[in-house]
């Protein structure tokens, strides 16, 4: 996902449940060679169907797509095109607000290279969470809630100037009270 040395991560915000078809837009329309990628982050979560586990991708940021570019302002104005946009972050017509270099980072850590969040392990001792493998390894402190059943961890992240609520796959292998 990009790495030169002026390029920015852009946000945009889309009609929920339009992403993927923006994103296929975005990269007909987008031809620019500062565009880089127009990426979804995405994240693994385990569903029961038909009786075995399958392993299904959500949307990690429901309502948002990703533009790794050089120069936001073509971009832009390519995308005015683009059905189901709602807008780029930040953007007052001149100059958009990217991702800090941190958010990058740690987007980068949690999704891979990929951007797709594998499924995370873990353990729960009495109110401790242990996570032992998985991109929440180390992040435990942003979990906000548990669902064993649904084998999901929700999240809460500054992100984008505001706190984003997420959900990711995590399976907990054990608990101890």
């Amino acid at each position: 996902m990009g790495g030169g040395e002026n390029v920015m991560w852009y946000v945009v915000q889309v009609r929920t449940g339009m992403e993927e078809n923006i994103r296929l837009q975005c990269g007909k329309r987008l031809t620019g060679d500062g565009l880089l990628n127009c990426f979804i982050p995405y994240y693994e979560e385990r569903k029961k169907r038909q009786g075995s586990w399958k392993t299904e991708k959500k949307i990690l940021f429901p309502g948002y797509v990703f533009l790794d570019t050089e120069d936001i302002c073509e971009a832009a104005a390519a995308l005015r095109n683009v059905i189901g946009l709602t807008k780029v972050l930040g953007f007052n017509g001149e100059e958009a607000i990217p991702l800090t270099e941190a958010e990058v980072e740690f987007l980068r850590q949690f999704g891979g290279e990929n951007q797709i969040v594998k499924m995370s392990e873990g353990i729960i001792e009495g109110t401790q969470v242990m996570i032992y493998s998985g991109p929440l390894k180390g992040k435990e402190a942003l979990i906000r809630r548990i669902d064993r059943h649904k084998r999901k961890a929700y999240l809460e992240l500054e992100m984008f100037d505001r706190v984003q609520r997420v959900e990711v796959g995590l399976e907990i292998v054990m608990k101890r009270v």
